[in-house]
């Protein structure tokens, strides 16, 4: 079964990483959402768990192993083509993750990875997944 089109929602993963002040954004270089600026983050894969899936998303789209903290939030994602029909059909549920190695790089996946400040964050377009996880939680209360 593919993204586009599917024959029921697919689960994915997001992983806000969060370095000291600052939190590590990618923009996409795939649809849905090509070129906006969103957090890491993919599908799980059959026979994996949610909080593996995000260690392995980080790792293959940033280059950094993380210990992934708490569930911020799941948030749906459905997209409408022209005729109404249901084109993505994502639930994702998005963690907290803090690095604790590797080389951060922009994988295949993104055009550029980098770490931005929390009050930076209105200088990006920004995919309205990651708008509605800000909303929604209160990140500057987070620990590190």
């Amino acid at each position: 079964m593919g993204r586009e089109y599917p024959s029921h929602p697919l689960v994915g993963v997001g992983i806000l990483i969060k370095h000291g002040e600052k939190y590590l954004l990618i923009r996409r270089a795939a649809e849905p959402d090509r070129g906006l600026w969103t957090i890491p983050g993919g599908l799980v894969e059959v026979g994996e768990r949610v909080r593996e899936a995000a260690v392995r998303e980080a790792r293959e789209e940033t280059g950094l192993e993380v210990e992934v903290r708490e569930v911020l939030d799941v948030i749906d994602k459905i997209v409408r083509d022209e005729e109404g029909r249901v084109k993505y059909h994502f639930i994702i549920v998005d963690f907290l993750a803090v690095p604790k190695g590797g080389r951060m790089r922009a994988s295949s996946d993104a055009l550029e990875a980098r770490w931005v400040r929390r009050e930076e964050f209105k200088r990006y377009p920004l995919t309205e997944t990651f708008k509605l996880l800000l909303e929604r939680v209160s990140l500057w209360e987070e620990g590190s």
